[in-house]
């Protein structure tokens, strides 16, 4: 898979392609119905598959946050098993977000990439202001030589699957429920860097991540995985401030269980599995250390069942 961080760029090749268009927050099962698709229909005419998302998110930019359910390099992991031949991670800025709807279509759908056909969600919107919809689309089309296809919201218990519900679960500490809307575990990655080795102290010697560019879950406890080099470890996380501790600064702390691995300065990709409990604070370090045994024994039990 070919990556592009700007439409400008892209090679001749993949011009006249079919082309998912979309935030695709999450990867959740209505994108992933979307993108196989996309690709099944690329196949059957012959044509090459790309995916066109954005960098930052939209609401991202204009809100000054970041709450984005994947980093764009997760994201970019979890595309790849649906066979795109490219993908175009657009930057999002200030310029970028002034182009009016009907140029958007116009300038990059039809000049730049000269599409054959898109794949888009039923609720996407585009241009300057949010003004374009599937309406002003299918309208264009017909008028300009390119097929639309708009796939409808995909429901888990009668609900709508929508990246913004997946957020709040998260921030709710309901990650179980996250992973059967996403179809896989919710995922953060980052670099560990150097804590002040409060659970090493007690016994308990953990990988620390400083969160960034990624929406952060419910201060507490959780059953997890840890991908590194490859290979799959289980263990349990904390994300808080460590309150027992007098710490303020949130942090991602993960203990692996059994051998003892140095992480540090490595990349590692953490998997929620299980909340376990809220983050508490305890009257002294003895009080913590039962409490953790106890949390790992739920936590074994919980990745056993996974």
């Amino acid at each position: 898979m070919k990556i592009y961080n700007n439409v400008n760029f892209i090679d001749k090749k993949f011009v006249n392609s079919v082309l998912a268009i979309g935030n695709f927050d999450g990867v959740h099962l209505g994108h992933q119905e979307l993108l196989k698709k996309a690709y099944i229909f690329s196949r059957k005419v012959k044509k090459k598959f790309g995916i066109l998302t954005f960098d930052p998110l939209p609401k991202d930019f204009f809100n000054k946050t970041d709450n984005r359910i994947l980093n764009i390099e997760d994201k970019i992991d979890t595309v790849k098993k649906f066979r795109a031949d490219f993908f175009i991670k657009q930057k999002f800025n200030r310029n970028f977000s002034k182009i009016s709807h009907d140029n958007f279509v116009k300038t990059i759908l039809l000049k730049k990439l000269s599409v054959h056909s898109i794949f888009v969600g039923k609720d996407f919107r585009f241009g300057f202001k949010r003004e374009g919809n599937i309406f002003f689309l299918k309208k264009f089309s017909k008028n300009n030589n390119f097929k639309i296809f708009i796939i409808n919201f995909k429901k888990f218990n009668n609900h709508k699957i929508s990246s913004s519900k997946i957020r709040s679960l998260i921030q709710a500490g309901k990650v179980s429920l996250v992973n059967k809307v996403m179809g896989r575990p919710w995922t953060i990655s980052g670099r560990v860097i150097k804590g002040k080795k409060f659970g090493r102290r007690i016994g308990f010697p953990t990988a620390n991540i400083k969160i960034l560019n990624q929406i952060k879950p419910l201060f507490g406890v959780y059953s997890v995985k840890i991908i590194f080099n490859k290979k799959t470890y289980k263990g349990i996380a904390n994300f808080g401030v460590r309150p027992t501790f007098g710490s303020s600064n949130p942090i991602l702390e993960v203990n692996v269980f059994g051998k003892n691995h140095n992480f540090y300065n490595k990349n590692i990709k953490v998997l929620f599995i299980d909340f376990i409990r809220k983050e508490k604070k305890f009257i002294n370090s003895a009080m913590l250390v039962n409490q953790i045994k106890k949390d790992i024994k739920v936590a074994k039990i919980s990745l056993n069942k996974k």
